[in-house]
């Protein structure tokens, strides 16, 4: 049996890729094809499908979503001592979930199977023998190791903005918010990446640029593609999931997170969500978050990474076109703050929100 471990990076398409799996899951192993679910939920849901008695529509629950993502959590959390997200709710141990998967591969009996996780990207980082124990539970498989990697100022402009959309408590990118970033995963690609090569020295690899991805059609299509599937006519079609917050947004969200009650920041973050696309903003890849001097630096400390992933691919860098990202952006983040205030304000009145309006006075008053 062939394995393709999908192990990330996050804000690469990720969540769209998992979905087409999950939606598409009894089809396909069908066609020898399993993503496999890890719970009750996932397998419950998988039951009714190939029993014909449900055809999701609208969202997929998490947990069957993204089933990997799931036990990549709870092997993490084991190790560490700690607990799984609180959004993935009632999962069974890691024991059970491994013995679903390996249940579902004796019955399917399929030629290929996905483990997908953008969460396994954290394992190198956090504990390498993490994969040993992953690649450990199926002995006799061949593997192949994917992954998609996104030119470092988009991701982390991408990334930033999720951390946001968590509700964390974070710094501007423009100021000492890149700083945080430099030693770990969302920005030293070797050491999400290079684990893995090490624990599956005979396996294929996969990477794989984000801007490649696109152009080729999206990450269910380029996946499809890269790894060299059959799938089945007439799938469900890839739905665009997990959408980022726009980066005119990004001050207000995070100044809200900063510097109002928990609740009201929450509260904050749902209705801009609900505003934005009523919001007259400039295009959200138009707006500069770092600065030149962040910009200078992101490059500098990234071009090392950035040789070392070219040589797993078999060129002299992974990112040919690096260096623009040195290129400062038209719109600058602190200019699109005050107007797009003005105008949520200006809805939320409309609306006759004046609770949610009042929450602004404080961050109008220091624009």
């Amino acid at each position: 049996m062939k394995i393709i471990l999908f192990i990330g990076h996050h804000k690469v398409g990720s969540t769209s890729l998992q979905d087409y799996l999950a939606r598409n899951a009894v089809a396909l192993a069908q066609a020898g094809i399993l993503y496999p679910a890890t719970d009750f939920e996932g397998l419950a849901l998988m039951s009714a499908m190939a029993a014909g008695r449900h055809q999701p529509d609208g969202p997929l629950p998490i947990n069957a979503r993204e089933p990997h993502n799931a036990l990549a959590f709870r092997m993490l959390a084991d190790h560490q001592g700690g607990k799984v997200p609180n959004y993935h709710k009632r999962l069974p141990g890691q024991p059970q979930m491994i013995h679903a998967i390996r249940q579902q591969v004796s019955f399917f009996t399929p030629h290929t199977m996905i483990l997908a996780a953008e969460v396994f990207a954290n394992f190198n980082a956090v504990a390498p023998e993490l994969i040993h124990q992953l690649v450990g539970f199926f002995p006799e498989a061949e593997f192949t190791v994917t992954a998609t990697l996104r030119r470092i100022d988009e991701y982390l402009a991408s990334w930033h903005g999720q951390r946001l959309k968590f509700g964390h408590t974070i710094a501007p990118l423009r100021t000492n918010g890149v700083e945080p970033y430099i030693s770990g995963i969302h920005f030293d690609y070797r050491l999400m990446v290079e684990g893995w090569l090490q624990a599956l020295p005979e396996a294929r690899v996969i990477l794989r640029n984000y801007t490649e991805v696109r152009n080729a059609g999206g990450s269910v299509a380029d996946f499809i593609t890269q790894n060299g599937l059959k799938v089945p006519k007439g799938l469900a079609r890839e739905r665009r999931e997990n959408d980022s917050l726009h980066r005119g947004v990004y001050e207000i969200v995070r100044r809200g997170i900063t510097e109002l009650p928990r609740d009201q920041a929450s509260a904050l973050r749902a209705e801009i969500r609900d505003l934005t696309p009523k919001l007259r903003l400039p295009d959200s890849t138009q707006i500069e978050l770092f600065g030149v001097q962040n910009r200078q630096h992101l490059v500098e400390q990234f071009a090392p990474i950035n040789a070392y992933l070219g040589g797993v691919v078999g060129r002299a860098a992974f990112f040919d076109d690096l260096d623009q990202a040195r290129q400062v952006l038209p719109v600058s983040e602190e200019t699109v703050y005050a107007p797009a205030l003005q105008q949520i304000r200006r809805l939320l009145r409309k609306r006759g929100d004046e609770a949610a309006d009042k929450r602004l006075d404080d961050l109008s008053a220091q624009e």
